[in-house]
């Protein structure tokens, strides 16, 4: 690998951090990374990075105000040290469901962290499955886009699963699941519900044949795991022969753990974009790790390769 590139973290995911970075072949960057006592944070870059390739891998996970400013002064800080280029790698998005005003007075709250990223001068961003496709347009650099389906087809196939369905678990995520079924010759459902109010749904249809079929619930994240849950148990009481439970970003806020743990999952599976706490027990937890592809995604940077390919 290049001698020219770096990799560093913030606090938001050093173990994957460390794993893109073993990967690669290269030892993490040296950088001091920490809270004052009255909550401001303080970044120190502890080795020469200037006229080099530099990545920043940070979260904007629980807690996402303070893991985004660490990745605004770790930008900041390497810019003025006079890196050649800084790529803001961002596996989780937080403040993604913010995409749109639903209502008066409201801010488009995904755009606005777009702006705030963009202000200490990053080049490109490299992230993971986006809430809403769109917000790759409220950047004004480059944003290489990537697809924790491709990890979880390697997963997937190797179990060979017969008579699988995959789940869409509302109309926004059809295309996301109708990707993934095509690659695995899978058929398609999509679950119509509506939602009362924030972090509540009710399931009301399920469109699509479930009966004896082993039913796969694909999602972008699981926040309190209302939706996802509620889901599982309509898909079941549709005559669903077994339901496995996968997303990308593990969110997990609320009763979550609770929520996944009453509910008659043949498995959850999820990325390591988001570090799960030891606290919070799953039971039938699968992660897989999203390093490879994002290490993989870093090399291409570097050396000005597609990443678009990634995924033919």
């Amino acid at each position: 690998m290049s001698s020219d590139l770096l990799v560093f973290s913030g606090n938001a995911n050093i173990p994957l951090a460390s794993e893109i970075s073993n990967i690669l072949g290269l030892p993490l960057g040296k950088a001091n990374v920490k809270q004052f006592s009255d909550g401001e944070s303080w970044v120190k870059i502890e080795e020469n990075v200037r006229g080099r390739d530099v990545f920043v891998v940070q979260s904007i996970s629980l807690p996402s105000n303070d893991n985004l400013m660490e990745l605004l002064l770790m930008i900041d800080a390497l810019r003025r040290a006079s890196s050649r280029r800084i790529t803001a790698v961002i596996p989780y998005y937080g403040y993604g469901r913010q995409d749109r005003k639903v209502e008066p007075r409201v801010p488009i709250s995904a755009r606005l962290v777009a702006d705030l990223i963009q202000a200490p001068g990053p080049n490109r961003v490299l992230t993971m499955d986006l809430h809403a496709d769109q917000i790759q347009g409220f950047f004004h650099i480059p944003v290489d886009h990537l697809f924790f389906s491709a990890v979880l087809f390697d997963y997937l196939k190797s179990k060979e699963i017969p008579d699988l369905v995959i789940v869409s678990p509302d109309s926004g995520g059809a295309e996301r699941a109708r990707f993934l079924g095509k690659k695995l010759n899978a058929n398609l459902a999509i679950i119509d519900k509506r939602r009362p109010q924030a972090n509540e749904s009710i399931v009301m249809n399920i469109i699509g044949d479930v009966k004896g079929k082993n039913c796969l619930l694909l999602d972008d994240m699981i926040d309190t795991a209302g939706t996802i849950c509620k889901g599982a148990k309509a898909l079941l009481e549709n005559g669903a022969k077994s339901v496995t439970c996968c997303a990308t970003h593990g969110v997990l806020s609320g009763d979550a753990v609770k929520n996944l743990n009453s509910t008659e999952f043949l498995e959850v599976v999820l990325s390591n974009t988001i570090q799960i706490p030891e606290s919070k027990q799953i039971d039938k937890l699968k992660v897989l790790s999203v390093a490879p592809i994002f290490a993989q995604a870093v090399k291409r940077i570097h050396n000005e390769e597609s990443i678009s390919s990634l995924f033919i």
